[in-house]
């Protein structure tokens, strides 16, 4: 099976080409380095023919609201086109646990608009959401740091680790559509300040994490239990502890 994997150069694209390929799937990475962009839609006709499956892991290069919304809505519907003329036969998107429930956040409000261009461009489809990465524990530190503070709420979340949303990915990319949303999730609820707290001191990062609900996560106000996924969720097996004794 052809499957093309756009953002296949980045943290999970390359990953999950490696995987389809063990997998004896024909995985083609997709991206600006590669010659696909799907912004300008350079090099995507070439690149889906004969695909049976596309899987969308891009992220946008800026995280500045209206970027972001440009990028996922351009991106979207570019591949969304493309893919249509070549006769793709389902259209898988990795998207953000919570990003129905929290619109004040300019990311999160572009991959709710991704989603619905997606349910509505009548290929059938497959949307993942997942959490946070607990690689992202670092990147979730610099934008709340102030003054080299970092102040963060103590919202729940189920972060997990890359390598389990590659396998969960890997999963729906060659079954059949849902025509739906499904979320995966890491094992343990961890607070939004410790998971950060705890990823900085496992790199010996010397920044204190203050504990603040008055402050924000990337725009939206998070109150306790919207980075959650619901009830049904796939819950992968990797704790975040374990994950970093590995890196050590």
């Amino acid at each position: 099976m052809k499957i093309v994997v756009i953002g296949g150069t980045g943290l999970i694209g390359s990953k999950l080409v490696d995987r389809l390929r063990a997998d004896g799937h024909e995985a083609l990475p997709a991206s600006p380095g590669t010659g696909v962009d799907s912004v300008t839609g350079k090099g995507l006709d070439d690149a889906l023919k004969g695909a049976s499956v596309v899987v969308d892991v891009s992220n946008s290069p800026s995280f500045e609201d209206g970027a972001v919304l440009e990028f996922f809505r351009t991106s979207t519907g570019n591949l969304l086109t493309a893919g249509a003329a070549a006769g793709v036969g389902h259209h898988v998107a990795l998207s953000v646990v919570g990003s129905e429930r929290l619109p004040d956040s300019g990311y999160l409000r572009a991959k709710a608009v991704q989603e619905e261009l997606i349910r509505k461009s009548g290929i059938p489809y497959s949307i993942v959401r997942a959490t946070q990465f607990f690689e992202f524990a670092k990147g979730i530190a610099a934008g709340a740091t102030r003054g080299g503070t970092v102040r963060l709420p103590s919202s729940l979340l189920r972060p997990l680790a890359s390598d389990d949303v590659v396998e969960a990915v890997g999963r729906v990319a060659v079954a059949a559509p849902l025509n739906a949303v499904t979320e995966v999730a890491g094992p343990e609820e961890l607070r939004l300040d410790e998971f950060v707290r705890t990823g900085l001191a496992a790199e010996k990062d010397p920044r204190e994490v203050v504990t603040d609900e008055s402050v924000g996560y990337f725009g939206a106000h998070v109150r306790g239990r919207e980075l959650l996924p619901g009830p049904g969720a796939h819950l992968a097996g990797t704790r975040f502890t374990e994950w970093l004794d590995r890196r050590k």
